[in-house]
């Protein structure tokens, strides 16, 4: 029988734990320190409390953690891997810059674990309810050896191997989070701009009017930002520095967005009007409006 360890018992981890328990493989954790809330949290789960040593020895390692923890657990399990002379297979699944990542599997590495780059996208999962069908979040994973993916897939999660190597499914969701995050933040500010201005109302009733979408992307993102707002302090700028590398470069964005002729045409004839075309360092018009 496949046994999985999956370190972090927060509601995504115990959820992790009970959709791979409920798919049929043992499910493990770590609940040292840990509060009675989260032992049993952790057991209606169906996970079973295990020490480092059957951490180490488990088929699969999923590491669920707050990101400011990431390296510190990696290490943890590599000095217990060396010592046990395991070679684990250990998934990173936590919300964490590439550059950490590296970190990360540079720290795992030393004790023979097999690392590979993980990420999740989505609420934690929640059960099957009457006619309501279980929600699972997907988890994507790169780099590491092959066949994890089938495995995790074979015990109920929706997994997506992505073709770049460790640090590709870390940057997915640095760059899922920014735009996600980034529209909360955003919306939640201009809300508060409204209300002092007597506004809001107003405001509301024109989101929902033209852009309905972003009103109810809202409507349900900002009073869940709230609870998890405390997590993203723990990235330690990791998306912030993670977006600063990205203006360093000058990708083709051709496949995300509208072509523009050198003249600010779209495609059918006609000009593009307002201030968003601009020339970049070297004279070239940036020709492209997402």
């Amino acid at each position: 029988m496949t046994v999985i360890a999956v370190i972090g018992a927060g509601a995504m981890g115990s959820g992790i734990g009970r959709v791979l328990a409920e798919g049929g493989a043992v499910v493990v954790t770590n609940l040292d320190g840990r509060s009675a809330a989260t032992k049993k949290r952790a057991a209606d789960a169906g996970m079973r409390e295990a020490g480092w040593q059957e951490i180490v020895s488990a088929d699969i390692i999923l590491s669920i953690i707050p990101p400011s923890e990431a390296v510190e657990v990696a290490t943890r399990v590599a000095a217990t891997a060396l010592a046990a002379g395991k070679t684990p297979v250990f998934v990173d699944c936590n919300a964490i810059a590439p550059d950490t990542m590296a970190a990360v599997a540079a720290a795992a590495a030393k004790g023979g674990a097999q690392v590979v780059d993980g990420s999740i996208i989505g609420m934690p999962p929640v059960p099957k309810s009457g006619e309501t069908a279980a929600k699972v979040p997907m988890l994507y994973l790169s780099g590491g050896p092959d066949g994890i993916e089938t495995l995790l897939s074979d015990h109920g999660l929706k997994v997506t191997r992505l073709e770049g190597e460790i640090g590709a499914a870390s940057a997915l969701k640095m760059c899922y989070s920014g735009i996600n995050k980034g529209l909360v933040g955003l919306g939640t500010a201009m809300y508060l701009a409204a209300i002092r201005s007597g506004a809001d109302d107003g405001l509301r009733r024109e989101l929902a009017a033209s852009v309905p979408q972003v009103a109810d992307r809202l409507a349900r993102g900002i009073p869940d930002m709230y609870a998890k707002a405390y997590r993203w302090g723990g990235r330690d700028g990791g998306d912030r520095r993670f977006s600063r590398q990205g203006r360093s470069r000058r990708p083709d964005l051709s496949r995300h967005g509208r072509p523009l002729s050198q003249d600010g045409r779209r495609p059918g004839g006609r000009r593009r009007t307002g201030g968003s075309a601009r020339c970049d360092g070297g004279g070239q018009r940036n020709t492209m409006i997402a």
